[in-house]
């Protein structure tokens, strides 16, 4: 599906063709939203005056331009442009496009090779680009939405240069609804609140706005203006852009988690509220928000833990939509809470320990002795029992001998870990005078 956006002269064009269609942009400097890429000091224009177009990944969201700019790029550098769909071809529509990239090029032509949604290619096929791209025989123009690092081959990344295309602001939007009245010859029929709310439900994808701006048109009577409640039930209301195994779904959890770890309630509940919109799964939020009790926040409120795990209770007791509340009363439970990865990073401290300094035994003295044997090898000799002791303290070493005493544990002089630390320094206090 081809992508915009830009300016043109009002095109003949055969009925039904889609207003996103015949607005489609003729020159690099038409298009609309991605002025770090084709504007007069942008990257793709830089590289057209320099002579040179290499290969090239381009990575945003739907409805930005990249199939459209690709197309610009072929006909600005006098390339051949091919285009072909990862989810509709195969190795063998890869092998007819390379052989015809191949004959044009001993005509003296090169083709530029435009691949949609080029992360739907598995290892073994993106590595049949890269004699094609080493040769010469293609210029390879990638389409993706995917994060390029996660999705494609690291020797495909190699040969290729990433180019970020970014979601259209609300500038970028109005100014293509502009140009699509202008097209049409006739205002959209929304009043000023209307008009606002339509841009902000395209969510930066140029194409959905001008297909909500047709949908408008469609459904006005004669002299009809809708308002915002008006607009919501012609269109309905288009799905934010989301999916739940790929990179939005990543980006909003760690915008949710690292809001509650920078102590911002309210940040915290847009993201969570965000994710509850775009359908996560809840379990799955109360699950994430049990791991910032435990990992960001820990003993300094022993407490945050236990309202995490009750939230998911009430969620599985109440369901939605009322459990959701359960959840935001946790989320910002946690987002106020004083925060610690003390336990968290005296854990990791321990693997790392446990790992390093393999079996070794534990000191005798705390080792029980069930048998003669044992009893003869001094397992369980001169333990004191720490209730019998003062302060219920013996200030004994539990440390394997050959490791020595450790410490993992700092409490930083915050919330409930203020308290532990005293009892810490007490009891360090004790064990030196004890000669543990």
């Amino acid at each position: 599906m081809a992508d915009l956006f830009g300016t043109d002269e009002v095109e003949k064009a055969p009925p039904g063709r889609p207003l996103a269609d015949r607005l489609r942009p003729k020159t690099l400097a038409e298009v609309v939203g991605q002025e770090h890429l084709t504007g007069p000091d942008g990257a793709l224009s830089r590289m057209i005056a320099s002579g040179s177009l290499g290969s090239m990944i381009f990575w945003g969201p739907p409805g930005t331009g990249k199939t459209t700019v690709a197309r610009l790029l072929a006909g600005e550098t006098s390339l051949a442009f091919e285009q072909i769909s990862a989810i509709f071809s195969g190795v063998a529509d890869l092998k007819k496009v390379f052989e015809t990239a191949r004959l044009r090029r001993t005509n003296g032509r090169q083709t530029l090779l435009f691949v949609d949604e080029i992360h739907r290619f598995n290892r073994a096929q993106q590595d049949s680009f890269l004699p094609v791209m080493e040769d010469g025989t293609v210029v390879l123009v990638g389409a993706t939405t995917e994060n390029p690092s996660f999705e494609l081959n690291a020797a495909l990344l190699s040969r290729a240069r990433v180019l970020v295309f970014q979601s259209l602001g609300e500038d970028s939007i109005s100014k293509l609804l502009a140009r699509a009245e202008e097209t049409e010859g006739k205002p959209l029929p929304l009043d000023e609140e209307a008009r606002e709310a339509l841009v902000r439900m395209a969510d930066g994808d140029g194409r959905a706005s001008l297909t909500l701006a047709e949908e408008v048109w469609r459904a006005a009577k004669p002299g009809e203006v809708f308002d915002a409640a008006g607009l919501q039930g012609v269109v309905q209301r288009r799905a934010p852009i989301y999916d739940k195994g790929q990179d939005g779904h990543y980006n909003l959890i760690s915008a949710l988690h690292k809001s509650v770890r920078g102590s911002d309630p309210d940040a915290a509940l847009y993201y969570l509220s965000r994710m509850f919109d775009a359908g996560e799964d809840p379990l799955y939020l109360g699950r994430r928000l049990v791991r910032m009790a435990v990992e960001d926040i820990g003993l300094a409120d022993p407490q945050a833990l236990v309202i995490a795990n009750a939230a998911k209770d009430a969620y599985d007791y109440l369901g939605s939509p009322e459990g959701e509340l359960a959840f935001a009363q946790a989320c910002v439970y946690l987002a106020t809470a004083p925060k610690s990865n003390a336990v968290y990073n005296a854990f990791k401290a321990a693997m790392r320990a446990a790992k390093e300094n393999g079996s070794l035994l534990p000191p005798k003295h705390i080792l029980n002795a069930p048998t003669k044997l044992m009893k003869e090898e001094s397992y369980g000799a001169g333990y004191r029992y720490d209730h019998d002791e003062p302060d219920a303290f013996s200030g004994q070493d539990y440390f394997p001998e050959k490791m020595g005493r450790q410490t993992f544990y700092d409490p930083p002089e915050r919330g409930f870990e203020r308290e532990i630390k005293k009892r810490l320094e007490y009891w360090s206090k004790l064990r030196k005078e004890r000669g543990g």
